[in-house]
């Protein structure tokens, strides 16, 4: 069977071939020749607040006051890290379902990254940096590094706060009741074994 055209006879026709290779031929140029972009193309931009926008925040973090003018939109996880630049608190997914960058508002666990900071006007906001430091740990990040609750650590400052604030929470005795209410922070490098044993040892006292 002839793939030549039958319209015109006598006249060589386009061949699936022929078209296939023209096709081919086009796209590989266009890929060649698209252009590369420039620094300045690749330069995040910064968002502007149009005026009357902007909203006034006033927080207290880790028993400081701090205020900023910050688009409406700004969370509570990008204000701490880049308004208070206190970068413990890690930013993962950003969804609100790793748990990197739980922090304490008012004494309670909070996913930073689906907060939004205007939205906590006058508000007491606690942050890894807020528990302890060194030579003075929490008794939780004492127990973390007594059991290795830890690997490449960047879980670790939302794991330690998600801990803390388990231990005013309701929960059962056991180590599945733990699992449970530390469902909600993921860690990568799988030390869920060597995290739920510090917690117990928290809880027991010991």
């Amino acid at each position: 069977m002839s793939d030549r055209d039958p319209s015109e006879p006598g006249k060589p026709g386009l061949d699936r071939r022929t078209v296939l290779q023209t096709i081919g031929a086009a796209g590989i140029a266009t890929a060649t020749n698209w252009p590369t972009p420039s620094k300045a193309d690749m330069t995040p931009t910064k968002t502007t607040v149009s005026p009357g926008y902007a909203v006034e925040t006033k927080l207290v973090i880790n028993g400081k006051p701090y205020s900023a003018t910050i688009d409406p939109r700004t969370t509570l996880l990008d204000f701490l890290r880049e308004y208070v630049h206190l970068t413990g608190t890690k930013k993962g997914c950003d969804h609100g379902q790793c748990g990197a960058c739980t922090v304490h508002v008012d004494g309670r666990r909070v996913n930073s990254c689906l907060t939004f900071a205007g939205a906590l006007d006058g508000r007491e906001v606690t942050t890894i940096e807020g528990l302890g430091e060194p030579g003075n740990l929490h008794p939780m990040q004492a127990a973390f590094v007594d059991h290795d609750g830890y690997q490449c650590g960047y879980c670790t400052s939302g794991q330690i706060m998600s801990a803390v604030a388990l231990m005013k929470e309701p929960c059962g005795p056991s180590d599945a009741d733990v699992r449970e209410l530390m469902s909600g922070n993921i860690c990568r490098c799988g030390a869920y074994q060597n995290i739920v044993a510090a917690i117990q040892q928290v809880r027991q006292g010991t």
